[in-house]
């Protein structure tokens, strides 16, 4: 009985959860992303207009912009569960505070940062860059979720 209990304490506080900087920054991750999938949709469908192949949809080239935005959508497909586990953590073990917000918002902005480089055709050390950034907080919001220990900077 004490386990349906706290099942039921548990799925009634999940649903009150407040929108939270991690929550925040999930949402602007999932939208960038369908964003960078629409234009490369967008320039797909204007590459096959302009009667080309599908075959060129995977044409390594990096003055392409078609590939570079294909490559933009990859790598954000695959950091987005990085994030999201992080998010889960900080969400479930309830760790917040102002450096947490901090942290996120330092993520998002590099995160952002970085597809915006990439699309451009930008030196990639600041990709690089960019991406040390990334790690960097996301390291560091794990830890404090493991650590359970919400920080506020004063």
């Amino acid at each position: 009985m004490q386990i349906e209990q706290r099942a039921n304490l548990i799925a009634q506080n999940l649903f009150i959860l407040p929108m939270t900087a991690p929550l925040w920054g999930l949402v602007i991750f999932i939208l960038w992303t369908i964003t960078v999938v629409v234009l490369l949709l967008v320039v797909r469908i204007r590459h096959l207009a302009a009667g080309g192949s599908s075959k060129d949809f995977g044409a390594i080239d990096d003055n392409s912009l078609m590939w570079r935005l294909f490559r933009v959508q990859s790598n954000l497909v695959e950091n987005l569960p990085l994030y999201l586990g992080v998010v889960f953590l900080l969400t479930v073990r309830g760790v917040s505070g102002v450096a947490i917000d901090l942290l996120v918002s330092i993520h998002i902005t590099f995160r952002l940062l970085h597809s915006v480089i990439h699309i451009v055709g930008a030196d990639p050390r600041f990709r690089v860059l960019s991406l040390a950034i990334q790690f960097s907080c996301l390291i560091s919001l794990m830890i404090l979720a493991i650590l359970q220990y919400p920080l506020t900077l004063t």
